[in-house]
C-alpha cells in the first residue's frame, strides 16, 4: 500500500493524501499540508513519493527554519527557561548599548502584564534610554505599533534626536503651529480624527495639547474646537503607549488644572503608559497621589493609599551611588568646577559704569513693578540684569529692542502673562503659569517678554535712551572684560592639557552674545561653530558634526544644547551663569554624561565686583554643607527646574534689590531647601526604593545569539519553502516564496549601522516575525528524517523532538475586562536513546547544535516506523512538558490574582465615588450598573481559571551515528 504522505512539488513541502478523485481523464488529490495546516487540491502529477523524491538541502532547510523560529518563539513569550532565562530583545536591537541599570530597568517594565510605571532615576542615569528600550521592547514583541510622547516643549527636540540616534526610530514633532497644519495636510473628509493618525510615532509639547476652559476673547465654541483638536481628537487617536517626560508637571496644584486633565487623559488613552521624572514627590503627598493615581487609580484611589508598599511595584529608580558600568565599576568619575572671577580694569570702567547703571534701573524698575502688581515688567527687569552680566552687545540689542517697544506705544502682553496679572483665565493656576516661565532659558524669556510689547514704567524710555547711549558706547570702547579673560582661558587651557586643538564648549544665555562671541574667537584665529534654538535638527546635527570633526570651539544657547551628546569635548566655559543652577548642570551635561573618557573641566565666569559673584559665594558655600549632610551631589537631585528656577531667581532679586542683605537672603533660601529636603526624606513614598544593577544579566545580553537565530530562521525558511537566499559578503540578498525581495539584508542593528543602504530585519518586520509565531505541527505517520549533525558525539543515537506546550484559559468567553493574557506558550525538547531512555540535557544540546550545525538529511523512516517514533516522542515531551506547563499555569494564576487584586480596589473605589453623587436617581442608575459590571467581570474572572492544555509537536528527528565526524 502506497504510503498517504507525499511530496509536493508546487508547496516544496510534504504532505498528506486525504482524499483521490479522477474526472474527464484528469486526477485531483486534497491533500492536507502540514507546514500551512491547510487543505488544498493538487494534480496527482504534482506529487512524489517523500522519500523517493526528499530534497536534503529542503529538508535541512525546514529542519534549520523550525529549530531557529522555536528559539525565537521562546523568547517572544517571554519564556524562563534553565538556561536562557528571561531574554531581552530590545539590547539586541538597538544601536545603544543599554547600561546595568538601564538593563535592570527593561527587565523589571516588562516583567508585568501591564507596563505602567514611573521610570524615576535620579538625574543623569538615562531615563530617556530606558524609555526607548521598553518601546523597543514591547515593538519587538508585537505589542506596540504608536507611541506618543509627550515633554515640555523645551526637550522635545532632544527627544527627537535621541530616538533617533540610539534607537532608529523616527518620530515626527509636532508643537502649537503645527497642529492646525497637520489638521489640514490629513487626508480625507474627517480630517480631525485622521490627523493625529498621519504618524504611528508622535512627540508633542505638554503645552501645546493641555485643555483649557476659557480664553479672553475666545467665544465657547472656539474653546470647544481648540479642546477637541488638540485635546480629544489626540486622547482618542488609538495610542499604543503614552510616554510622559517631566511627569511630575502632571501633578498640578490641584485636580482641576489643565496639566492635571491632560495626564488623567493620557493616562486613559493607551495600555502601557511610562512617566518620567527625577523629583516625582517634592514633598507634595498630594501631587504625587495625583500622579500615581494616573497608573493606576485603583490602587491609588485616596491619599491614603499612597505608601512605600503599595508605591514600589510601580516605581523603577535606581540612585546614583548605586549606578555601575558594565565592569562593575561607579559610572560617573568626579568632575572639576571652578568659579572664574572676571575683574574690571582700568579700560573696562564704560563697562563696570554700564553694569551699575543697568543695576541701579532694574533695582528701581523691580521696585516699580512690585508697587504696581506689574509681575511681567519684573520678569523684565531680572533679564535686564543677566543681560548686563552676559555681555554689552546682549543688553545693547535688548534696549533697542525694549525703546523701539515704548515708541510703539503701550500693547496688549501676551496670554500667559495677561494670566500673571489677572489670574487664570483657563484652567491652569498662576503658579503652574509661573512654573512654564521659570522653565524658560534667558533668551526664551527675552523673547516672549519684548514680543508682548509689555507696559512700561514711569520714564522708562528716558532711563532706556540713557542706558542704551552708554551701551554704544561702551561696545565702541573695546572688548568686553571677559571675552578678554575668555581668551587667556583658552590659550592657558590648551597649555595645560597639552593639546594645541582642544575643544571647548562655551555656553551663554542669549544670542547677541553667541554672535559676538563668534566674531571675536574668529577675529583672532580660532574656529567657531554655533548652536541655538531657531535652528533645526538637519542644522544642529551639521554643527555638531563640524565641531566633532574640524572646529575648536562650539558656542551655544541653552536651548542650543539640548540633545546634545558631547562626549568627545570635556571642557566647558560658562560665559555667563544662569540663575537656576539646574540650567548649569544641564548645561555642564552635554559633556559630563555616560561614556566620557575623561575628567570633566567646567569654568564659570562671573564680575569679581558684582552682586551675582557675592550671591555665588555665599549660596555654593551654605549648599556644599546641606549637600554633604544629606549626602547629594547638586539641587536637582530634589528639585525640579521650575522650583529651583523660583528659589535661584528669587535669592539674586533680592540681593539685587537690597545688596547689604545677602547674607540674609541666601539663608533664607538654604532653609528652605534644607526643608524641601528634608520633607522629601520623611515623606516621600519612593525615598528608600532603589534597584540593584547587575552586571552579568548586561554581559549574557551582549553576547545573546537572539538576532542570528533570527537570521537562521529566515534563511532557513527561504531555503525550504520556494525562496532563495544568497549569501554576499557581510550581508544576505533574499527572495521571497511571493516574490518580495530584500536586498543587501542583515540581521543585527550594529551590522545596520555600519552598512551603508543595508535593510534590517529583525522582529520588528512583521514577516519575520510571523516565521516564528506560526510554527506548522507535524502528524503522526509523517515520515521522520534520519539526519547526522556535525559537532554532536558520534555516540549520540536515537530519536529527538521539539514541542510547543500551550496553556489557553478563558476557552469559551469573551475577557473584554481582564487585562492578562490568555494564551501563554513554552517549548520543549526531548531525546529518548535506542535503548529507550529519556535525557533532557542531551535533547537541549542537540536543539542548541541545531542553531549552529546543518542537519545532514540521509533518509526518511517509513510509515509504520514514524508513528512508532512519533507515539514515543510524544509519551516522552508530555512527561518533560509537565514541569513547563505547570510553571506556565503558575504565572498565569498568579496574574488572575493580581487581576482579582485590582478589580476589588477598583470596585470599591468607584462605589465610594457613586455614594458622593447628589441625585438619587442617579446614584442608583450607576450602582445598578456598578453591580452589573462587577458581575460581568467576575464571570470572566471566573472563565480565566478554567485551563486548558495542549501539546504541539513542531519538529522530529532520528538522530544516527557519526554526527561529530
Amino acid at each position: 500500500m502506497e504510503s498517504p504522505w507525499q511530496y509536493s512539488t508546487v508547496h516544496n513541502s510534504a504532505c498528506k493524501v486525504i482524499e483521490e478523485q479522477t474526472l474527464w481523464g484528469q486526477t485531483v488529490c486534497r491533500v492536507w499540508l502540514p507546514n500551512q495546516d491547510a487543505v488544498v487540491r493538487v494534480p496527482r502529477s504534482a506529487l512524489r513519493p517523500l522519500s523517493a523524491d526528499l530534497q536534503p538541502e529542503i529538508e535541512a532547510g525546514r529542519i534549520a527554519y523550525v529549530a531557529a523560529a522555536a528559539k525565537v518563539a521562546e523568547v517572544l513569550e517571554g519564556s524562563t527557561s534553565a538556561t536562557e532565562g528571561h531574554v531581552l530583545l530590545a539590547p539586541m536591537e538597538s544601536n545603544v548599548i543599554p547600561l546595568p541599570h538601564q538593563i535592570h530597568a527593561l527587565s523589571r517594565a516588562i516583567s508585568g502584564d501591564r507596563v505602567r510605571y514611573l521610570l524615576a532615576d535620579e538625574v543623569g542615569l538615562g531615563k530617556t534610554i530606558e524609555a526607548g528600550l521598553v518601546m523597543r521592547e514591547l515593538k519587538l514583541r508585537g505589542l506596540v505599533r504608536r507611541t506618543l510622547v509627550v515633554s515640555p516643549k523645551g526637550i522635545a527636540t532632544q527627544w527627537v534626536a535621541e530616538m533617533q540616534t540610539h534607537f532608529n526610530e523616527q518620530f515626527q514633532l509636532v508643537l502649537g503651529d503645527d497642529i492646525g497644519t497637520l489638521q489640514r495636510l490629513a487626508p480625507g473628509a474627517d480630517h480631525r480624527s485622521s490627523a493625529w493618525s498621519m504618524f504611528d510615532q508622535v512627540i508633542v509639547s505638554l503645552d501645546s495639547v493641555k485643555p483649557m476652559d476659557k480664553r479672553r476673547g475666545w467665544t465657547a465654541e472656539r474653546v470647544a474646537e481648540y479642546n477637541r483638536s488638540r485635546f480629544e481628537d489626540l486622547m482618542t487617536a488609538g495610542w499604543d503607549l503614552v510616554i510622559v517626560d517631566e511627569a511630575h508637571r502632571l501633578g498640578g496644584s490641584t485636580d482641576q488644572v489643565a496639566r492635571y486633565k491632560l495626564g488623567k487623559g493620557l493616562a486613559e488613552a493607551a495600555p502601557y503608559v511610562l512617566l518620567l521624572s527625577a523629583t516625582p514627590h517634592q514633598g507634595k503627598t498630594d501631587a504625587f497621589h495625583r500622579l500615581m493615581n494616573l497608573l493606576d487609580d485603583d490602587a491609588f484611589p485616596d491619599m491614603d493609599s499612597v505608601s512605600r508598599d503599595r508605591v514600589a511595584p510601580y516605581v523603577i529608580r535606581t540612585e546614583k551611588r548605586k549606578a555601575i558600568d558594565a565592569d562593575g565599576k561607579p559610572l560617573f568619575k568626579p568632575r572639576r568646577t571652578q568659579m572664574a572671577p572676571v575683574a574690571w580694569e582700568s579700560r573696562h570702567q564704560l563697562q563696570q559704569l554700564l553694569y551699575e547703571a543697568v543695576t541701579d534701573y532694574v533695582r528701581e524698575g523691580y521696585n516699580q513693578a512690585l508697587r504696581e502688581k506689574k509681575r511681567h515688567i519684573g520678569f523684565l527687569m531680572i533679564l535686564m540684569q543677566r543681560l548686563v552680566v552676559s555681555s554689552t552687545r546682549a543688553i545693547r540689542t535688548t534696549l533697542e529692542r525694549r525703546l523701539a517697544a515704548l515708541k510703539d506705544g503701550e500693547q496688549q502682553a501676551s496670554l500667559r502673562l495677561a494670566v500673571l496679572e489677572n489670574g487664570a483665565e483657563g484652567s491652569e493656576s498662576p503658579d503652574d503659569e509661573m512654573a512654564e516661565l521659570y522653565d524658560m532659558d534667558g533668551q526664551e524669556l527675552l523673547d516672549e517678554l519684548l514680543k508682548s510689547h509689555v507696559s512700561a514704567l514711569q520714564s522708562e524710555g528716558s532711563h532706556v535712551e540713557t542706558l542704551l547711549d552708554a551701551a554704544v558706547r561702551c561696545e565702541q570702547a573695546g572688548p568686553d572684560a571677559k571675552a578678554e579673560a575668555l581668551i587667556e582661558w583658552i590659550y592657558e587651557l590648551q597649555a595645560e592639557e597639552n593639546e594645541p586643538d582642544l575643544k571647548v564648549l562655551i555656553f551663554t544665555e542669549f544670542v547677541p552674545t553667541q554672535q559676538m562671541l563668534k566674531e571675536f574667537l574668529e577675529a583672532r584665529g580660532i574656529s567657531v561653530v554655533t548652536l541655538n534654538g531657531s535652528m533645526d535638527m538637519e542644522e544642529r546635527k551639521q554643527a555638531q558634526d563640524a565641531f566633532r570633526k574640524s572646529h575648536r570651539v562650539l558656542v551655544s544657547t541653552d536651548a542650543g544644547g539640548e540633545g546634545l551628546n558631547l562626549q568627545f569635548a570635556h571642557v566647558i566655559i560658562n560665559y555667563d551663569i544662569p540663575w537656576n543652577p539646574m540650567r548649569l548642570e544641564q548645561r555642564i551635561g552635554r559633556v559630563d554624561r555616560i561614556g566620557q573618557p575623561k575628567t570633566v573641566q567646567a569654568i564659570n565666569f562671573v564680575f569679581e565686583d558684582s552682586v551675582e559673584f557675592r550671591v555665588r559665594e555665599v549660596l555654593e558655600q551654605k549648599l556644599s554643607v546641606i549637600f554633604e549632610e544629606f549626602g547629594i551631589d547638586k539641587t536637582g537631585d530634589v528639585l525640579d527646574s521650575a522650583q529651583a528656577g523660583e528659589l535661584f531667581e528669587d535669592v539674586f532679586a533680592s540681593a539685587i534689590l537690597n545688596p547689604d542683605g545677602i547674607e540674609t537672603s541666601v539663608e533664607h533660601t538654604v532653609a528652605r531647601i534644607r526643608d524641601e529636603i528634608q520633607q522629601v526624606r520623611e515623606s516621600s513614598a519612593i525615598y528608600g526604593i532603589s534597584e540593584e544593577p547587575d552586571v552579568q544579566t548586561a554581559e549574557r545580553l551582549r553576547s545573546h545569539p537572539l538576532p542570528h537565530w533570527v537570521e537562521r530562521m529566515t534563511v532557513g525558511y527561504l531555503n525550504s519553502h520556494g525562496g532563495m537566499a544568497s549569501r554576499k559578503r557581510s550581508w544576505w540578498d533574499l527572495n521571497w516564496p511571493d516574490g518580495q525581495e530584500h536586498r543587501k539584508a542583515v540581521f543585527n542593528a550594529r551590522e545596520a549601522d555600519r552598512l551603508t543602504d543595508a535593510t534590517l530585519l529583525n522582529l520588528e518586520n512583521s514577516r519575520v516575525r510571523g516565521l516564528a509565531l506560526n510554527l506548522p505541527q507535524i502528524a503522526a505517520g509523517q515520515p521522520l528524517p534520519c539526519v547526522s549533525v556535525s559537532g554532536l558525539p558520534a555516540s549520540i543515537s536515537g530519536l529527538w523532538g521539539l514541542f510547543e506546550i500551550r496553556l489557553q484559559a478563558g476557552m469559551h468567553q469573551k475577557t473584554q475586562r481582564l487585562r492578562i493574557p490568555m494564551v501563554r506558550r513554552g517549548y520543549v525538547s526531548v531525546f529518548v536513546s535506542e535503548e529507550g531512555k529519556l535525557f533532557l540535557p542531551t535533547a537541549r544540546h542537540i536543539w542548541d547544535a541545531l542553531q549552529t550545525a546543518e542537519a545532514q538529511v540521509q533518509t526518511t523512516l517509513g510509515q509504520d516506523e514514524s508513528i512508532t517514533a512519533h507515539e514515543s516522542l510524544q509519551i516522552a515531551a508530555e512527561q518533560a512538558g509537565q514541569e513547563l506547563f505547570d510553571a506556565l499555569q503558575q504565572a498565569h494564576l498568579a496574574s488572575v490574582a493580581r487581576e482579582e487584586e485590582r478589580g476589588v480596589v477598583s470596585f470599591v473605589s468607584r462605589r465610594k465615588a457613586i455614594e458622593r453623587v447628589g441625585l438619587p436617581e442617579v446614584r442608583q442608575f450607576r450602582l445598578s450598573r456598578c453591580d452589573a459590571d462587577e458581575a460581568e467581570w467576575r464571570h470572566e474572572l471566573q472563565s480565566a481559571r478554567q485551563i486548558v492544555p495542549e501539546i504541539r509537536p513542531l519538529l522530529m528527528l532520528r538522530i544516527i551515528k557519526g554526527g561529530a565526524q
